[in-house]
């Protein structure tokens, strides 16, 4: 009976373990990470204002060492597209507008 109890506290305890750090790598989308993303009812553009420009573009170039050009850029491609996509890098596909502006050789224009 004893072998039984240690068993089951056991499985429960790694069970328990299992949703704690399922829970800390996919963390929900909070409703203010909803601001960014795309809005598919107007045709590749965001639904952002443009007020909210500056807070989502300090957010997306916050972790990076080219603060300026980065600001500066995302900024005036948070402008035009009105979205600017999650996370501090790639994720582009989720704003159309923002990830097709290229420069004139051909590269990225929006960080």
């Amino acid at each position: 009976m004893a072998m039984a109890t240690k068993l089951f506290l056991l499985v429960a305890m790694a069970l328990l373990a299992i949703l704690m750090v399922d829970s800390k790598v996919l963390p929900k989308e909070t409703h203010s990470e909803a601001q960014y993303h795309l809005d598919r009812a107007q045709n590749g553009f965001g639904s952002l204002k443009r007020y909210q420009c500056p807070s989502q573009c300090s957010r997306r170039c916050s972790q990076t060492q080219y603060k300026k050009p980065c600001l500066f850029f995302c900024n005036k491609c948070c402008a035009k597209c009105l979205c600017v996509p999650p996370g501090y890098y790639g994720n582009k596909g989720v704003c159309p507008c923002y990830n097709n502006w290229k420069t004139k050789r051909g590269g990225p224009k929006c960080p």
